[in-house]
């Protein structure tokens, strides 16, 4: 399978888990089918300035964000870090975490989502 660019099914999101503005997500693949029941989200997101993804507690599954473009602020269960392009965060299954944009450019990173 190839899937191009414009064939990628991009979904607004907003106030993503109670945060600020919308987030985008550009779907790499089609849900748990296409990721043969191991996970829900595998997606290139994009969260602009000013925007964020409230925190979120994880059940049942497992989210990596992998960061390739801009700045933003992390919580890692109640504590706060910046993370940058190639930094890789990892939330485990009963974690949480939450993410801000910070400055003038849009944060975009790779968001996979593996159930456990």
């Amino acid at each position: 399978m190839i899937r191009k660019l414009e064939e990628q099914n991009v979904t607004p999101r907003p106030a993503l888990f109670g945060g600020e503005g919308e987030v985008t997500m550009r779907h790499l693949l089609n849900g748990a089918e296409e990721m043969l029941g191991k996970g829900r989200l595998f997606a290139r997101t994009t969260v602009r300035p000013g925007c964020s993804i409230g925190y979120h507690v994880h059940k049942g599954d497992a989210e990596v964000y992998y960061i390739l473009r801009g700045a933003g602020r992390y919580n890692d269960n109640g504590a706060e870090t910046t993370v940058g392009p190639g930094d890789v965060t990892y939330t485990a299954p009963g974690q949480g975490h939450s993410l801000a944009c910070l400055g003038d450019e849009p944060l975009e990173l790779i968001a996979l989502v593996l159930y456990e």
